[in-house]
């Protein structure tokens, strides 16, 4: 059976719908930077969510081809995931989608290793006629983070990362959001498929303890 991110570690990837602190480890990412709306038809963003795919099912099906990864074992591609930030603001502004700076990733499995990720963007390129040469090998180390799961449309995450505000003050926390730690987002549930106020996101935010 093929190894499951979302279930084997569901502290991470299936919070409570309320605000939970979680010590967050150091995990690998393929990762496309990019700026601008994320909704924007053709824009940036759904490029970099293509070339996202296009690698990681290029490493997950690896196994069928002449690039052997030593330790592989089959596995479920993890669900997309996202840093956001704006420039000049503490979180983010929802209003001001066309300022956002983003990092889009997709995890990857400890495996796998640099020199297997440039493999994978040289034949995802050749193979699918797309350029996948943006993504890179990205590792984040999040530790102390309060998270909870959002269910609704991404513009009433406000709703939820109040409650998370909240919570780490009841609590003896602040946030700690700044260039190195930033807001993070995990899509559990298809955008094109499933209604608005159905959609499953983890949000993640950095915090410290308060001196």
């Amino acid at each position: 059976m093929a190894f499951d991110f979302k279930k084997e570690y569901k502290e991470f990837y299936m919070p409570k719908g309320r605000p939970e602190i979680v010590d967050v480890p150091k995990a690998n990412y393929i990762a496309v930077r990019g700026k601008g709306d994320p909704n924007e038809e053709g824009g940036a963003y759904k490029a970099a969510v293509g070339v996202l795919y296009a690698v990681a099912y290029t490493l997950k099906m690896s196994y069928k081809t002449d690039h052997k990864i030593e330790g592989f074992f089959d596995y479920v591609v993890p669900p997309l995931e996202g840093f956001w930030w704006q420039d000049g603001v503490c979180g983010v502004d929802y209003s001001r989608k066309s300022e956002f700076n983003w990092i889009s990733v997709i995890r990857l499995p400890d495996f796998i290793t640099k020199e297997d990720l440039d493999w994978a963007i040289r034949t995802a390129s050749e193979k699918k006629k797309l350029d996948c040469s943006a993504a890179e090998f990205l590792t984040v180390e999040e530790g102390l983070c309060v998270q909870m799961m959002h269910i609704g449309s991404y513009d009433d995450e406000p709703e939820s990362v109040a409650l998370m505000d909240s919570f780490i003050r009841q609590n003896g926390y602040e946030n700690d959001l700044n260039k190195s730690r930033l807001h993070h987002e995990i899509y559990l549930s298809d955008a094109r498929k499933t209604a608005p106020d159905k959609l499953k996101t983890v949000i993640r935010h950095p915090i410290r303890k308060l001196p």
